[in-house]
């Protein structure tokens, strides 16, 4: 079987860098429009229940677009792809300006959809760093990688708190910068270093399993389910956070500032959560996280303080680094290089396709089924019980499965 060339793992630290900085770069502008666009579009929807609608339907877009722009990376590079997925992030934010400018609840959603390329692109960033990394390198790599996030978590908030009232119309300042961010740092994949994938011959037989042998495999199924429920849940709470916080009288500045020690969370454990997988294994750690993830419901279930809305959205990243690195490291383990363009778009769109599901979900919870906000921040949080009992039985089932002579 013919495989990618690798070079020895120096090759793929210097691509870990350069995801790094495009994590923490490219990756602000996400808790930009995660903290803002619920707000905006409670202001412009002509139905509070569709103020998340623009959070739906970025992630909709990363849904849609997260095969084909596999099935491109695998004809054209990682590079290409990268920078594809820039530009469209720019584009987005160009029409969801517009759509401020012009009140237009519409044309904010339909900026929504092009940044969901974005947000596609970037969920791929995990898998390019193991692209030419060793067996031994993959985990850690995807975990550095993941760890650029912190500074994401630092810069994209604090953007937030400078742009959000920097004009006269909210948040407009908000999406000038992220088209800022895109144009300048999508430079940053002029520096990557992956070699492309070799070009299938045309009648030659196809390497590697097919889609449907891939998503038969027991491992990749979990690997699945797991990551799906922990992004879908950790995206379920995190929309509705900055309409509950607000709802609750407090400032969008607070909000800004509890998205932030989220975000942190979400990417802060990423400097040991491949050495941790490398000790204990990946079953183990997204058990940990899945149970880091009810912990974070149980605080929020307990009050709408500041300090518990703090407490809750840390252990909600903390929950979701673990579920989701571990989840990424057992499905990268789980296949070859010449199955990666099959079996990562897959996933990526089972993945987003949950997140879709959930961030509707989270503006109908949270505006439109309880009779006030901390009734509907309760229900949000009450969902998140039957998902994490489907991926905890997924993992048994598989520590329990007889393992293959």
């Amino acid at each position: 079987m013919s495989t990618l060339p690798l070079s020895d793992d120096r090759r793929a630290k210097r691509n870990v860098w350069v995801l790094v900085a495009a994590q923490a770069i490219l990756g602000a502008q996400m808790p930009m429009i995660f903290t803002t666009a619920g707000l905006a579009g409670q202001t412009l929807a002509p139905n509070p229940c569709w103020a998340t609608l623009p959070i739906t339907m970025a992630v909709l877009g990363s849904m849609l677009s997260a095969t084909p722009l596999s099935s491109f990376m695998q004809r054209r590079g990682r590079r290409a792809g990268f920078i594809l997925g820039s530009a469209s992030g720019a584009f987005g934010a160009v029409i969801a300006a517009l759509g401020l400018l012009n009140g237009s609840f519409t044309l904010f959603v339909v900026g929504a959809l092009f940044t969901g390329v974005y947000m596609s692109a970037q969920g791929f960033f995990r898998f390019a760093a193991t692209d030419t990394a060793s067996d031994a390198y993959k985990p850690k790599a995807i975990s550095y990688v993941m760890a650029g996030g912190l500074l994401s978590a630092i810069i994209g908030p604090q953007l937030v708190k400078v742009t959000a009232e920097s004009m006269l119309i909210p948040f407009l300042g908000t999406y000038f910068g992220v088209i800022v961010l895109n144009l300048v740092g999508m430079w940053l994949f002029v520096f990557l270093d992956i070699p492309k994938p070799p070009v299938a011959v045309q009648g030659a037989p196809m390497e590697g399993r097919s889609r449907s042998e891939l998503l038969r495999d027991p491992i990749i199924v979990v690997a699945i389910i797991c990551a799906t429920v922990a992004y879908a849940l950790m995206n379920l709470v995190m929309t509705s956070t900055p309409l509950a916080v607000v709802g609750c009288g407090y400032q969008t500045s607070h909000a800004a500032d509890i998205v932030s020690a989220h975000v942190l969370a979400m990417y802060a454990p990423s400097f040991f959560t491949g050495h941790l997988i490398a000790r204990f294994g990946v079953q183990k750690i997204i058990a940990a996280g899945l149970l880091i993830l009810a912990g974070s419901g149980a605080v929020a279930l307990s009050g709408v303080e500041l300090q518990q809305f703090f407490i809750a959205l840390i252990l909600l990243g903390i929950g979701w680094n673990f579920a989701f690195i571990g989840g990424t490291t057992m499905l990268a383990q789980a296949h070859s290089s010449a199955e990666r363009g099959r079996i990562q778009g897959v996933n990526d769109a089972i993945v987003f396709g949950g997140v879709t599901v959930a961030s509707l979900s989270s503006g109908q919870l949270m505006n439109c089924s309880g009779s006030d906000v901390e009734t509907g921040w309760q229900l949000v949080n009450l969902a998140m019980l039957p998902f994490l009992v489907l991926a905890g039985g997924a993992l048994i089932w598989l520590a329990l499965r007889p393992r293959a002579a």
